[in-house]
């Protein structure tokens, strides 16, 4: 899961001493999609003669461009964002590409081997975003000329989609000429296309990407509308978007997960309202809750309680339609991120903590239902039971949004292996034991499936992407691409700095004086400390500045 950005003005003008308009409103655009990746971030513009600028690092956005001072250093018309939430490959803010990729690719080995041995490019991270533009460039490279048309990219676009599986959103640049975007033939990773009148030139348009509409609407654009699955849509300076199926639609099948947990309420995907989806997944909940526990188990709850913030619409529901009391009983620090993603499981534990305190007086003596989103390795829910508890619950019983997680993701979202996820192997009665709630009630499959689809619109989607709850994916998965799987999660888990903490900031920074993961400083481990040139690692990854573009946010001179 990432989050994507592309962005071209109306006003085409690349003066360098010019007002960076693209940068500001890209950056603006980040913290609406902050949610989706918290690892690493960063902005590419183009400007006169074709020149990219680029400031990236890992870290979120505040950070990263130093609450907004590095936006000066990026002029252009044109740019692409990037909020990275590492799946393949490390954490490295050499993987926050220039080239912005929210999804995952299941032959990645396969496109890896071609790339080396048939098209002689040369791959520099373990990312699966690195192969895609690689292998999107070299067939671009095919058509032999110094200087593309739309038709030569979409073209380019449609062999790229022949060698490349998975699911994925992505946003890119053609130097001088554009931006792109473009979305699997499943539909399976979100992005959406808005427009606005021009601030600075009179019937001009500008036309802005995002995987969220909710980045979009915050900006003043409007007539939003989906990248539906094979499109693709490219916006050339000063001329309106031109779309293009490069891909017959396989499929119309948007990730659930992105309905249950990663979207923002306030967001719009594929025509269905994530906060109105949400409510009837409350609703459905209630009604299997009902079933499975009876009238006098449901007589004896005194309150509602949601996990927050994202089951909050969902316990709303479940409280409306059992008639019971909802309460907010555990305060979230706004400081501290989501902690599903953190390497370590005792940094998970610790991050629940720091993430959530509980409210003594909502607790005590009381027989609290607690209503969450998913439960995925169980780690963040028995630590919720044990705050529960400690604040005095007589009884809890914890409900799930959605069914037992009990099979990998494997579209972008590094959830767990499955001999990490609770639910694997386990009944709803071995779980409520392992967390230590006197019920758990998870949602039906079609119950969550129904919440989605009521909501769709004549034209929207009717299916989704549920593999993690039934190992039914909608894609063909390689032979072999588990065990794959498995194997990155374990070099990444390897390579992981232990004295992580929770995702409230970054261990690593590009810039200032801090402290790396190994008492060095950023001056330390540019140089080596023994006269090598600047390569070396950083949680997990290689980074080389010296054949990258330029980085702004590395810049000593620019500090």
């Amino acid at each position: 899961m990432c989050g994507v950005l592309g962005l071209i003005l109306g006003h085409v003008h690349d003066d360098l001493d010019s007002p960076c308009k693209a940068a500001v409103a890209l950056h603006e655009a980040l913290y609406f999609l902050q949610h989706r990746g918290q690892d690493a971030c960063g902005i590419a513009t183009c400007a006169a003669g074709g020149r990219i600028y680029q400031c990236k690092g890992n870290g979120m956005a505040a950070k990263v461009f130093m609450d907004g001072m590095r936006v000066q250093d990026l002029p252009g018309s044109m740019g692409i964002g990037h909020l990275r939430y590492p799946t393949a490959g490390t954490s490295s803010n050499a993987e926050s590409q220039p080239f912005a990729h929210n999804g995952n690719l299941i032959n990645a080995p396969e496109l890896r081997k071609y790339l080396d041995t048939v098209a002689h490019r040369h791959i520099n991270t373990d990312s699966d975003s690195e192969l895609m533009l690689n292998v999107f460039a070299n067939e671009l490279n095919e058509t032999g000329k110094a200087r593309v048309n739309t038709d030569d990219i979409f073209h380019a676009l449609g062999r790229m989609y022949e060698r490349c599986s998975g699911g994925w959103a992505c946003t890119a640049m053609i130097a001088g000429f554009g931006v792109l975007g473009f979305r699997d033939s499943y539909g399976i990773r979100p992005l959406v296309l808005g427009e606005k009148d021009s601030d600075t030139l009179p019937g001009a348009k500008d036309y802005m990407l995002a995987s969220e509409s909710i980045a979009l609407r915050q900006l003043g654009f409007r007539n939003i509308r989906d990248i539906l699955p094979g499109q693709a849509v490219f916006i050339q300076k000063g001329r309106p978007p031109v779309f293009h199926q490069v891909q017959a639609r396989k499929a119309y099948s948007p990730d659930i997960f992105e309905y249950v947990y990663f979207a923002r309420p306030d967001t719009v995907i594929d025509g269905i309202s994530v906060h109105a989806s949400r409510q009837r997944m409350g609703y459905k909940l209630a009604d299997k809750i009902r079933e499975l526990l009876g009238d006098e188990v449901i007589k004896d709850i005194d309150a509602v309680i949601p996990i927050p913030e994202t089951s909050n619409t969902s316990a709303a529901s479940v409280s409306e339609r059992l008639g019971k009391k909802y309460c907010q009983g555990f305060v979230k620090n706004r400081y501290v991120f989501r902690t599903f993603i953190m390497p370590q499981q005792g940094a998970r534990q610790k991050g629940v903590r720091r993430k959530l305190s509980a409210i003594q007086t909502e607790f005590e003596g009381r027989c609290v239902l607690l209503v969450d989103d998913s439960i995925v390795r169980g780690t963040t829910s028995k630590e919720i039971v044990a705050m529960a508890r400690e604040a005095g619950a007589r009884k809890v019983i914890f409900a799930s949004c959605a069914p037992p997680i009990t099979a990998p993701h494997i579209y972008g979202i590094d959830l767990a292996s499955p001999t990490e996820l609770i639910a694997s192997g386990k009944d709803r009665f071995a779980i409520a034991k392992s967390i230590d709630a006197e019920e758990v009630i998870y949602q039906d499959l079609d119950d969550l499936k129904a919440a989605c689809a009521e909501l769709s619109p004549s034209n929207g989607p009717k299916e989704f992407e549920v593999g993690v709850f039934c190992g039914t994916y909608v894609t063909p998965v390689p032979e072999g691409y588990f065990e794959h799987l498995n194997e990155i999660r374990g070099t990444k888990r390897k390579h992981a700095p232990h004295a992580q903490l929770a995702s409230s900031g970054p261990t690593i920074v590009v810039s200032g004086s801090q402290t790396g993961v190994n008492g060095s400083t950023p001056h330390d481990s540019a140089s080596g400390g023994d006269g090598n040139p600047p390569e070396r690692a950083r949680n997990g990854g290689i980074v080389r500045d010296d054949i990258s573009l330029h980085n702004m946010a590395t810049d000593p001179e620019r500090r």
